[in-house]
């Protein structure tokens, strides 16, 4: 695991570059071929990332 982040300029590259994959993944998606294990884990993505955002609020 990497280490932990407490600096707020840190967690807010951390936060965009998770926000720039999940953002690249929905953009790789065919709608056309998309099931629902790609929207599950659309959805899995996004609670990740809200989970880190309430991680980092108090630091902010």
């Amino acid at each position: 695991m990497g280490n932990a982040i407490h600096d707020k300029k840190q967690q807010i590259e951390y936060l965009t570059n998770r926000l720039n994959l999940l953002l690249k993944v929905l953009d790789s998606l065919d709608p056309e071929e998309a099931d629902v294990n790609d929207i599950d884990r659309l959805l899995e993505m996004l609670d990740d990332l809200q989970g880190k955002i309430n991680q980092f609020k108090p630091d902010w």
